[in-house]
């Protein structure tokens, strides 16, 4: 690794609060870039031109990715005069489309709730801390991250929100709907006692995303949907997508997902385009208004 990707990636950490995550997927592009082509820092343009053919296996998101990152790379490096010439212009631009997010419709997500509902009867903690990671899954939007992190002082007290750390360190508050406080003071009653710093315990510290993962799959399976539809990630956008569906503003559901870039907002919460239609129709200031200029309350003309 040169001295001067360990820079880069110190500069994002100190400037751009970037998360451990983020930071690691930069080092392994560059890493990557640096194992064809030679020191990052010093390579000819003509030398970093090999890159594509390296990378010609890979997906155009993948290599949009690589590509990004040896742009920043390169710009920090001009800025901190690490170099007088920009050779990323030889790299391609792929246009990287991301998928549209499964869709996971209310009927599957009120089987889900009923199942996890009807485990939890029993007062079985498990089955109750179950029905409450649904209820903040599916009612608040979290990641599945921030979910198992949660500590237990985000639990609200007096007002119906949770402060959680999200993506880059950011803080942001997430409200917690009414089902879903019912369901955290049912986990709180039986919660294990020990002291644990976390809402979510386990042996290790608190549940780990990949447990949250099978819990939620094996819930699926017992309300008779397909595990394979049904993930953490899958139901916070089926928040997001049934808050938009509802009418919420997409700026206010940035917020509450914590996107950076209304754009993620807009590819993260798909809606059909037949709803799309009913609601211009049905909101839009014309829409009370006929082709001819009619109104559909009076029958004459408009002036």
């Amino acid at each position: 690794m040169s001295t001067a990707v360990d820079a880069f990636l110190a500069m994002l950490a100190a400037e751009r609060g970037a998360a451990a995550n983020t930071l690691a997927a930069y080092r392994r592009d560059l890493v990557g870039a640096s194992e064809v082509v030679g020191d990052l820092a010093t390579v000819h343009r003509d030398r970093l031109a090999d890159l594509p053919r390296a990378w010609a296996h890979l997906a155009p998101a993948s290599v949009a990715r690589k590509v990004s990152a040896l742009r920043q790379f390169y710009g920090f490096c001009i800025d901190d005069g690490l170099r007088a010439d920009d050779p990323s212009g030889v790299l391609p631009r792929p246009q990287a489309r991301r998928p549209l997010p499964r869709v996971l419709g209310h009927a599957d997500v009120e089987r889900l709730l009923h199942a996890a509902e009807d485990d939890a009867v029993g007062e079985g903690a498990a089955a109750v801390r179950m029905l409450a990671l649904l209820e903040l899954l599916y009612g608040s939007g979290l990641r599945a991250s921030e979910l198992v992190s949660l500590p237990v002082s985000a639990v609200p007290r007096d007002a119906p929100f949770l402060t959680l750390t999200g993506k880059g360190g950011q803080q942001r508050m997430v409200p917690v709907s009414r089902r879903a406080q019912a369901a955290l003071a049912r986990w709180m009653a039986v919660r294990p006692a020990g002291g644990s710093a976390w809402l979510f315990p386990s042996r290790a510290g608190h549940i780990s995303r990949v447990r949250l993962f099978q819990l939620v799959k094996a819930l699926a399976a017992r309300a008779g949907i397909d595990p394979a539809r049904v993930s953490p990630h899958v139901l916070r956008h089926a928040f997001a997508t049934h808050l938009l569906e509802g009418g919420a503003d997409l700026r206010v559901l940035q917020t509450l997902l914590g996107h950076a870039d209304i754009a993620t907002t807009q590819i993260y919460t798909h809606v059909d385009a037949a709803q799309l239609v009913a609601l211009v129709n049905e909101r839009h200031p014309l829409a009370a208004r006929t082709p001819e200029g009619q109104t559909l309350a009076d029958g004459r003309g408009g002036s």
